[in-house]
Parts: structure tokens; C-alpha cells; sequence
């Protein structure tokens, strides 16, 4: 394969890499294709070590990632165009522009292995291991962050390399995909490397790092399938509180989980009969309801879910906000103009809040995209037994959002030991179990109500325990070896 490219052009290398990279989303959900992660990166490994310039290995990198980005994040241009309001040129124009941004990772990445590349092969093989994965992390953090379709992510539960998420989280599984695939040049040593390390993952996934915490508790996650444009349409806003409303008189159960936003309007603006007939539905079998709704104080207004029922009132509101989506930077208020988002600038909640004290258990709420930080779910911890995210992804359409939405939420489960609930409006409504498997899932779009039972869990991965900082340990002494030079 190196030869090849060594003899093609710069030009039909960058084809490759986007090809490449376009290729890498099969991955990942609803494709979970996970054994093929290895050899997509090993074809962006070789693209690299063929580059005779720096140049060449950004340049690499950035068609590896423009190919990566455009297809696996294309529900962007969903978002802005059909929902948003967004001319569709212009939707197209700012979807390829948010796409070139998170290709710069990738071609940082191109540009650093060329520019110190060891000489000897093993340490090349760490070295672009250790970009691939840092480059992951750094996507995580930098500009509020956006860790989407980190590579980690495509070992999700079934792969058995699931079993390491406890230990180094989907950082640390970036790492071991990116060097599975760089050995694999050496194809004999490569494939005893992978062999091994998937004996070790299934190893891994046999053990319980938590354990039960009670009995189990019945849940009814509901999915109301509400279209998006349809939405915050003061028409459509007595029909959706009778759905609801319908829904969880039906079924019912201890706990009962309804989407973000459920309720399109301030809690405290919501008809009084109205609440009541929730609390006495769910009061009258001695269970709780938590629903996404908005809260304000008349100057600010939150994301927010509240808890009605047997327990206190309680309430979580959102302290990771999309940018553009739920607040926008300074110098961009001309996007609200363009784009015609609802509701575009939230405050953040405030740090540290507790879990939900709801049917017996705790239970730690997140909202929408803040289960694609790994470190911030486990700020909840060890407190929280039950996990529990509420999500409205109409604004993606018939996309692959909600699948990998799914899938990030597989790890967080995986990498906490904890089960996780997922209510959403149009889908992937999900109960997944501590070691991130799938117990139950609705189809999507559909008007539905997931029942099952659900234990908490208690104890602490190391994951749950440390965080990222074990694969930053592994990841700067890695760094280290794969520069070290001996001297004779």
C-alpha cells in the first residue's frame, strides 16, 4: 500500500485521504462497524509516512478530516437549513466551514508527525497514536469543546475493546485503535497486537467494577415524537402538554423520564391545573416524573429539568451549552438573525449540582450534548447510581445524530459503571445497562413509551475515580518513548 501512494501524486494522496476519511464513519453508529477502525487508520497512517513534506502530511490531514467531518457530521447542514430557517447555500457554506475547523485537528496532527517523525518504525507507530488520540483531546476542551465521532467512540459496546473504557476512557481508546492500526503495517506483529488486546479487552468486560445498589425500580421513558417545526408553535402547544400528559397517565411506573423541552415554555407559566393533574397521576401510584422544560428568573433562562411527584421538587439546568444552539459568542448575533433558532441564548447552570433524589434512588441528569463529556458525567459521582439524559435531536432529522448520540451514550455507561437512561423526543429512546450493552430501545420516530426495570449501581470505575488523567499519563510517556533517541 506505501508504495503505491509513494509513487501517486500529491493529489491523488489527499483524494485517498478523504476517501479515507469518509470511509471511517462506517465505524461508527448506526454502521458500528468496529473491527474496521483498525484499518482506517492504518490508511491514514501510511498517507502520512508517504508525505515527503510537512506540507504534504497537513495537507494529508486536513483531506483526511474534511472527508471524516463532512460525511459523519453532515446533520449540521439538517440542523441549520430544514429547522433553522438558514438559506440553504448559506447553511451549506457555514456546515463546511464548522467541518474545515474540526479538520484542522487531523492536520495538526499530519503536520506534527511529519515534522518530528522518529526514524525507526515502532516509535512512528507511537508517535501517530499519540497525535491521533491527543488531537481527540484536545477537540474535547478547546472552544467549549466537541468531541463527536471521537475515534474511542467506534469501540463502543459490542466491541471488546469496550472492556478498557472503565480504565482509560474513550480518550485511551482512541490511543489503542490508532496504534492497533499503525502496526498493522507490520502485518504479522499487527495482528498479534490486536489479538491480544482483544483478548484483553473481552477480558476486561467480565469484570464488574460496581455492583448493585437496591431493588429494581420500573421506568417508563417517553418519546413524543414531537416535529421540530411544529415544536414552540403556540398551536401545537395544548396538544403536546395532552399528549404527555396522556402518555404517563398509561403507563405507569416509578420513575417516569420525559424529554428536554418537554414542556415548550416556562415551568412557572405552565397552567396550574395542569401540573397538578401531572403530580396526581404520578403521586397516585407512588412514583416521580422528571421532564425537560424551561426555567427563567425574568433577565436569564435556563435549559432545564424539573422532578414532580412523591419526592420534593427538585431541578437540574444545563451548564454545557451548544454554541449557536443555546448560546451564541460574542460578535454573532447575526446568526440568530439568519438562522431563527428558538431560544439561542441560555444561561449555564451553575457547577456541581446534585443528582436527583427520585423514586429511592439518585440520579444524575444530563441534557442533550453534555453526555459527550465523559469528565464532566462523572462529577455526579460516586452519588449518582442511576444516569439519565433527556434530548431533543428533532433538529437532525433522518440523520446519523441520533444513532451516535446513542452510541456516546453506551460509553459514558461503559466508562462510569453506571446505567444510563435516555428520554428523547424523536429518538433513540434507551435503557443501557452499567457495562454500556443495550437492555431496550424505541424505534425512532415514533410516539412511544419505553417500559423496563433498572437497578443503581454503586462503587467507582478508575475511569469514574481519575478521570482522564491516566491516559494523559500513558499519553505523555508514549510521547516520550516515541522521541527518544539513543545514543551509542
Amino acid at each position: 500500500m506505501r508504495k503505491t501512494l509513494l509513487a501517486s501524486s500529491p493529489a491523488a494522496r489527499y483524494a485517498a485521504g478523504a476517501a479515507i476519511g469518509a470511509g471511517g464513519v462506517w465505524c461508527f453508529a448506526p454502521f458500528e462497524l468496529y473491527w474496521l477502525a483498525p484499518l482506517v487508520w492504518l490508511g491514514f497512517f501510511q498517507l502520512l509516512r508517504a508525505a515527503s513534506t510537512t506540507r504534504q502530511a497537513a495537507l494529508a490531514g486536513l483531506a483526511f478530516g474534511l472527508g471524516f467531518f463532512l460525511t459523519g457530521v453532515s446533520w449540521v447542514y439538517v440542523s441549520l437549513s430544514v429547522f433553522g430557517g438558514m438559506p440553504w447555500w448559506l447553511a451549506g457554506l457555514a456546515a463546511f466551514l464548522f467541518c474545515a475547523v474540526m479538520a484542522l485537528f487531523p492536520m495538526l496532527a499530519g503536520a506534527l508527525f511529519k515534522r518530528w517523525q522518529p526514524a525507526e518504525f515502532w516509535r512512528q507507530a507511537l508517535y501517530f497514536a499519540v497525535l491521533i488520540s491527543a488531537a481527540d483531546w484536545l477537540r474535547s476542551w478547546i472552544f467549549t469543546g466537541f468531541p463527536w465521532l471521537a475515534v474511542g467512540y467506534s469501540q463502543a459496546p459490542p466491541s471488546p475493546l469496550a472492556g478498557f473504557a472503565p480504565l482509560l476512557g474513550v480518550h485511551g481508546l482512541s490511543l489503542l485503535v490508532a496504534l492497533s492500526g499503525a502496526l498493522l503495517v507490520r502485518w504479522r506483529f499487527g495482528l498479534v497486537f490486536l489479538a491480544g488486546l482483544t483478548a484483553a479487552g473481552f477480558g476486561l468486560r467480565q469484570i464488574a467494577w460496581t455492583t448493585p445498589d437496591g431493588e429494581p425500580i420500573s421506568v417508563a421513558l417517553v418519546q413524543g415524537n414531537i416535529p421540530q417545526e411544529m415544536k414552540f408553535e403556540p398551536a401545537a402547544f395544548v396538544h403536546t402538554l395532552e399528549l404527555y400528559l396522556d402518555l404517563v397517565a398509561q403507563h405507569p411506573a416509578q420513575l417516569t423520564i420525559l424529554p428536554e423541552t418537554a414542556f415548550p415554555a416556562f415551568f412557572d407559566q405552565l397552567p396550574t391545573d395542569y401540573i397538578e393533574a401531572l403530580k396526581d397521576t404520578v403521586r397516585s401510584r407512588g412514583g416521580d416524573l422528571i421532564a425537560g422544560t424551561l426555567s427563567g428568573d425574568g433577565e436569564r433562562y435556563w435549559n432545564s429539568a424539573i422532578s414532580l411527584g412523591t419526592s420534593p421538587l427538585q431541578s437540574y439546568s444545563k451548564t454545557h451549552l451548544v454554541p449557536f444552539g443555546e448560546v451564541i459568542p460574542p460578535g454573532f448575533s447575526w446568526f440568530l438573525d439568519l438562522a431563527h433558532i428558538p431560544l439561542s441564548a441560555f444561561t449555564r447552570g451553575p457547577k456541581g449540582q446534585p443528582p436527583l433524589a427520585v423514586a429511592g434512588r439518585q440520579v444524575a441528569i444530563n441534557i442533550c450534548y453534555e453526555d459527550v463529556f465523559g469528565e464532566e458525567i462523572i462529577g455526579a459521582l460516586p452519588q449518582a447510581g442511576i444516569l439519565a439524559n433527556l434530548s431533543n435531536t428533532a433538529w437532525f432529522g433522518h440523520s446519523l445524530a441520533q444513532p451516535q448520540h446513542l452510541q456516546i451514550a453506551r460509553m459514558r455507561a461503559a466508562e462510569t459503571g453506571r446505567p444510563m437512561l435516555r428520554a428523547t423526543n424523536t429518538g433513540m429512546t434507551a435503557i443501557i445497562t452499567a457495562d454500556g450493552s443495550l437492555q431496550a430501545v424505541l424505534a425512532p420516530f415514533t410516539t412511544g413509551v419505553l417500559h423496563g426495570s433498572v437497578r443503581a449501581y454503586r462503587g467507582m470505575t478508575p475511569y469514574g475515580t481519575w478521570g482522564n488523567r491516566p491516559f494523559l499519563v500513558c499519553l505523555s510517556l508514549l510521547l516520550l518513548i516515541s522521541q527518544f533517541r539513543r545514543k551509542y
